[in-house]
């Protein structure tokens, strides 16, 4: 089976092959048809399996697929992460991913400039990568819009749990349509 099998358009097909990936994992292939179905998923796999490229993937042809202009503040998809490192993973790899979609990615995360989290966030975003506490100062702040939303992904949802972050993902959840 090939990644063009699962029903990634070209572009992505050939942002993996210049990353040398050219067959997909388990996890994968069961979560891509899903996920460009537009259906729920939660993915479960070991470190290393192509997890983030499982949702990340499909989730960047669909945007393309239905294209529209974010406003300014505003993201069309969100993934949480617990940590700023695991945030930064996730953004180069979707940036990687995206490198022939045309798809704009930034991250927020505690730890560094909150002004140039204001800055990145002012043009708005296609995919906005961020933790939870920062991403709930720039919204009570009014830096970042979750109106717009379509795609809302929890990564490592398990460890956000164990870190605390139970009332904050309650917050963010209910903040997106």
């Amino acid at each position: 089976m090939s990644f063009s099998d699962l029903g990634l358009a070209e572009p992505l097909v050939r942002a993996l092959e210049a990353k040398g990936y050219t067959t997909p994992t388990p996890i994968q292939a069961q979560a891509i048809p899903t996920v460009l179905e537009g259906g729920d998923l939660l993915g479960i796999a070991q470190t290393g399996t192509g997890k983030t490229a499982a949702f990340v993937l499909p989730s960047i042809q669909r945007m393309v697929a239905a294209p529209k202009r974010v406003l300014p503040t505003h993201c069309r998809m969100l993934v949480l992460a617990p940590t700023r490192e695991l945030a930064s993973q996730i953004a180069d790899n979707a940036r990687g991913y995206g490198q022939f979609s045309k798809m704009s990615v930034t991250t927020v995360f505690g730890g560094t400039s909150i002004n140039k989290n204001r800055q990145d966030m002012s043009r708005g975003v296609d995919i906005l990568v961020a933790t939870p506490g920062r991403l709930i100062d720039l919204v009570e702040q009014g830096f970042v819009n979750l109106s717009m939303i379509e795609i809302l992904v929890l990564d490592e949802a398990d460890q956000m749990l164990d870190l605390g972050f139970i009332h904050a993902l309650k917050k963010i959840v209910r903040m997106v349509p």
